[in-house]
């Protein structure tokens, strides 16, 4: 099934990354039972909804906590009404969920399981495998479509990046959520 949704998807469709905060950094942490990661969710769910109707059909996340999970179960979730939608799945290095608790592992897993295209930028840890991912990610998008309240770090620094490669960055922001 994964090359056939291969096959069918067009060259002009445009690309858009993830990038956001892990649930420390987020108003709601790691309770997504709470109102506020409910509405964020949701908001992004909408938000990339209307990106595939604005031509967006490739979808790149960095697989991390927070933002990129999110991001990567919504596109998921909406291959189903938009079956010709790609996501790819980028990998800084082979361990990066073994250190999560056995529920976001086996979230992780079916994320990499279920994408159309996996990227592994290295095999072992090193500091620059973060960096090199998120410059991967940049450098292969039209949009980053960031979860970013001004808080520095990886998240901080991918948006800079953007910014100097000329990549549009929207901001979702998830301090805007309402409870």
């Amino acid at each position: 099934m994964k090359n056939e949704i291969r096959r069918r998807a067009h060259p002009s469709y445009k690309r858009c990354a993830f990038t956001g905060h892990r649930p420390q950094k987020m108003p709601f942490g790691f309770n997504e039972s709470d109102p506020r990661c409910i509405v964020f969710k949701a908001r992004l769910r909408d938000t990339i909804e209307g990106l595939i109707g604005q031509g967006y059909a490739h979808f790149i996340s960095g697989g991390a906590l927070g933002m990129d999970m999110f991001a990567a179960e919504a596109v998921l979730d909406l291959k189903h009404d938009y079956p010709w939608i790609i996501l790819e799945m980028v990998s800084p290095f082979d361990t990066q969920a073994a250190k999560w608790t056995p529920e976001y592992q086996a979230r992780h897993t079916r994320l990499f399981d279920e994408a159309d295209m996996i990227t592994v930028i290295s095999h072992e840890f090193t500091r620059a495998c973060l960096f090199r991912r998120n410059r991967y990610m940049v450098d292969n998008a039209d949009l980053l479509l960031a979860a970013y309240g001004g808080l520095p770090g990886g998240t901080a620094m991918t948006v800079d990046y953007a910014h100097e490669m000329d990549v549009p960055v929207r901001i979702i922001m998830p301090m805007a959520c309402a409870a």
